[in-house]
């Protein structure tokens, strides 16, 4: 059972991690929330033919699809647009670590919410992971300077990062009364997408589409590894591992883009980066460690 969920988190933190390589190609000629949403209906549509075609059982009771759709809601699509408006006013490390706050509103939300138990450990890892996010990203954060639009910026990355947390919670709660991750994933990224779809034509934006190799290339990775795949995994993982421990793989996620950075882009390694490194690693130790994973590796 350890070896699945380090398979869970590995696959995660690998798959996460990389995704910023996809999503490079993604930008340009087509409105980056059209983009998404092609991405989440793409994911929604290969859910939902896996499931018909395995036989899984698809019927679930209204109280649960109203949940489906605050997941869809707050996971699947109006999170990802809100912290797009956050980076027209941030740069990308202020908002890494802004997300990163994630495993301590995981922490709260799943005490107020489910009543989880709030662990030291994790909470120790978690302030010792943001301290490392914080070095890895220092000299955007040394070069911030508060604004109004930066001010707008912090705002709406902390909500995004809320509403994530909120739909991380309700992905607990299905799997605490034995709702499928597979399928109720399928139906929360297709009322995801309906929101998604009023909201970028309420928005103006224009559907267009680029058919270079790049981005369909780009998309089908996004939709097939970065959002099926991965989304499956880290769900599962909180159900295994608990919201809170789960989260701190958001961590990982910049330290693998800076490694993978070192061999495609010439990325450079400041003293600043490695010691942030080494402490989210550290942090990684006391909220992923032997005797928590015993303690929930049995479920």
């Amino acid at each position: 059972m350890r070896a699945n969920i380090f398979f869970l988190y590995g696959a995660t933190v690998l798959i996460w991690g990389t995704t910023w390589l996809g999503i490079k190609f993604q930008l340009g000629g087509v409105d980056p929330m059209a983009s998404v949403l092609y991405r989440f209906m793409a994911a929604a549509m290969i859910l939902m033919l896996y499931c018909k075609l395995v036989g899984l059982r698809m019927r679930f009771q209204l109280k649960d699809h109203v949940f489906m759709v605050l997941q869809g809601l707050l996971l699947f699509s109006v999170n990802y647009w809100i912290i797009y408006l956050a980076s027209v006013h941030l740069t990308s490390g202020l908002v890494a670590v802004i997300f990163s706050s994630i495993v301590f509103m995981n922490m709260l939300n799943g005490a107020v919410l489910m009543g989880s138990p709030i662990r030291f450990s994790v909470l120790l890892g978690g302030i010792i992971g943001v301290a490392g996010i914080v070095f890895v990203f220092w000299s955007e954060i040394s070069a911030f300077s508060f604004s109004d639009k930066a001010a707008t910026g912090v705002v709406l990355a902390a909500l995004s990062t809320y509403m994530a947390s909120l739909g991380n919670i309700i992905s607990a709660r299905h799997q605490k009364n034995d709702l499928p991750v597979i399928q109720t994933n399928a139906f929360a990224m297709a009322y995801g997408v309906v929101i998604m779809g009023i909201i970028t034509i309420a928005s103006g934006k224009e559907f267009g589409f680029d058919i270079s190799l790049a981005y369909v290339g780009s998309l089908i990775y996004l939709s097939v590894f970065g959002t099926v795949i991965a989304f499956g995994c880290y769900l599962k993982l909180i159900g295994k591992i608990g919201a809170d421990r789960a989260a701190y793989a958001t961590m990982l996620f910049p330290i693998v883009a800076l490694v993978i950075s070192t061999f495609f882009e010439d990325y450079q390694w400041s003293a600043h980066n490695i010691i942030g490194m080494v402490l989210v690693l550290m942090g990684n130790l006391l909220v992923i460690n032997k005797k928590a994973l015993q303690m929930r590796g049995s479920k």
